[in-house]
């Protein structure tokens, strides 16, 4: 059975979610803070952690700095008040993997509980250094992108090979660019973003031969690389 931790001071908020998860098969696990979701997280291994911000005593982002010291797998999604937007940046930057504001419906909450799962049994079950997109592989050791169709290879840059190997890993799914921004820049500065979409421009160029994958903008969330029929960016 697949371990829950939510850590959140609103109780009302936290049994309703405990109840809800349970009946869908989660094991949950309370704690009302960040000091004692941390304790939980030590003595109890959950799978995946649902962590709320801004809390008493030891604040969310706080708990997962300290989580990610010696824990890099463990999936985090944090929660988030649409007044504390500026936060999402901070927690990515903090080890997060994904964020929901609230309010939100349980069933969203679900679908990203599930598509974290997967994202980190994929990441474990990753026993190569290549990762295929199309007709393209992209070694993460080197940064060496090549066309298996032509054979030509190009070594491409740290950044745009992050930011392809994070689209890659999740497949059809979107990757938020406040994410990338925190992961790769630790800031979503006007400046940064205008990189960003430089390299985005550059990644699409890089996989043009390719006419069954695209990288498309999915406008106020982020960036998506589908595969299959080809589909113009936005």
């Amino acid at each position: 059975m697949t371990r829950v931790l939510i850590v959140e001071d609103e109780t009302t908020l936290s049994h309703i979610l405990k109840d809800t998860l349970e009946t869908m098969e989660f094991e949950v696990a309370l704690a009302s803070d960040g000091a004692e979701g941390l304790e939980l997280y030590r003595i109890w291994s959950p799978d995946i952690i649902v962590s709320d911000i801004m809390m008493p005593v030891m604040s969310g982002i706080e708990m997962v700095q300290q989580i990610r010291i010696q824990d890099k797998q463990t999936p985090v999604l944090m929660l988030t008040a649409k007044t504390q937007v500026n936060d999402v940046v901070e927690g990515f930057g903090a080890g997060a993997n994904d964020y929901l504001r609230k309010p939100f419906a349980i069933p969203e909450l679900v679908v990203r509980i599930r598509a974290l799962l997967g994202r980190a049994t994929l990441m474990a079950n990753k026993q190569t250094d290549e990762l295929k997109a199309g007709h393209f592989i992209l070694n993460t050791n080197n940064n060496n992108l090549t066309d298996t169709v032509t054979g030509q290879c190009a070594t491409i840059p740290n950044r745009e090979a992050a930011i392809l190997k994070e689209l890659i890993l999740n497949v059809n799914d979107i990757v938020p660019t406040k994410r990338i921004l925190a992961d790769l820049w630790g800031n979503d500065d006007f400046f940064s973003s205008r990189s960003l979409s430089v390299l985005m421009t550059r990644l699409r160029h890089r996989l043009a031969p390719d006419s069954t994958i695209s990288i498309i903008n999915i406008r106020g969330e982020g960036y998506k690389l589908t595969t299959g029929e080809a589909t113009s960016t936005l």
